[in-house]
């Protein structure tokens, strides 16, 4: 009923897509003039591409996603093909919705999806590390608008990355604050990975950092080949020695 309800409503909605001779296609939500469809991660988008005049011998209507072939039901072909995108992921962002008729591809339309989401950051993380080993700590900078700005505190103080054996790396997708070499006075306490963006404001994530002592790690495998030689030394002393006293029992 749902689905129903969706196409009617594409037939009555105004054509605002890129597109040339006989194929329209209508969309909820409405794109823009230049055929970009505004959304955001877990919507709905549904497509409807229709073939509204000419005299052609076939009437079959094909779909693309970025150039590849959409699986379309029979039925859902002639004269009216119908293209649900539910749910949105970000792999739909910049995808473009291609249709065409098979018989002649110059009558074609096609639209671009734009999808907005914010970073998912949000909550917090316990972190216990030892001294003098290495720490990293990383926050979820995927969006689109990009980010303005994404900063680490330490204690609500901005981090110094000129002191405390700091660094920062962000690709865009993951924020990482590293430190090589902890240490309890400088690196414990409570951290923020804070970001903004343009369209859905600020987040954050925090991270409680405990400094415990380093502890002495005892080489295992070497300690067992030793015991090993110790223990087949012995055996063998014991061996050697019943043989002695076996023979002057003999005697």
């Amino acid at each position: 009923m749902k689905l129903l309800f969706s196409v009617v409503l594409l037939l009555l909605l105004p054509n605002r897509t890129s597109q040339t001779s006989d194929v329209k296609i209508a969309a909820i939500p409405l794109p823009s003039t230049d055929g970009v469809i505004q959304t955001e991660l877990q919507k709905i988008v549904s497509l409807l591409c229709t073939l509204e005049s000419g005299a052609h011998d076939n009437k079959e209507l094909v779909w693309l996603r970025n150039g590849a072939a959409v699986n379309l039901m029979d039925g859902n072909k002639e004269n009216r093909s119908s293209v649900c995108i539910s749910p949105v992921i970000y792999e739909d962002e910049g995808a473009t919705f291609t249709c065409h008729l098979k018989s002649n591809t110059s009558h074609t339309a096609s639209v671009t999806l734009n999808v907005t989401y914010q970073a998912d950051l949000s909550g917090s993380e316990e972190v216990t590390v030892e001294e003098e080993a290495s720490l990293v700590m990383q926050c979820n900078t995927r969006a689109n608008p990009a980010l303005t700005s994404v900063s680490w505190k330490l204690n609500g103080s901005l981090v110094d990355l000129s002191k405390g054996g700091f660094m920062v790396t962000n690709d865009g997708i993951t924020a990482k604050l590293h430190v090589g070499k902890v240490e309890r006075s400088l690196h414990e306490g409570l951290y923020q990975c804070a970001t903004t963006s343009p369209m859905y404001g600020e987040r954050s994530k925090t991270f409680q950092v405990t400094v415990t002592e380093k502890t002495i790690k005892f080489p295992l495998m070497p300690m067992i080949a030793g015991l090993v030689v110790v223990g087949a030394t012995g055996l063998l002393a014991v061996v050697s020695r019943w043989k002695k006293i076996t023979r002057c029992c003999k005697k």
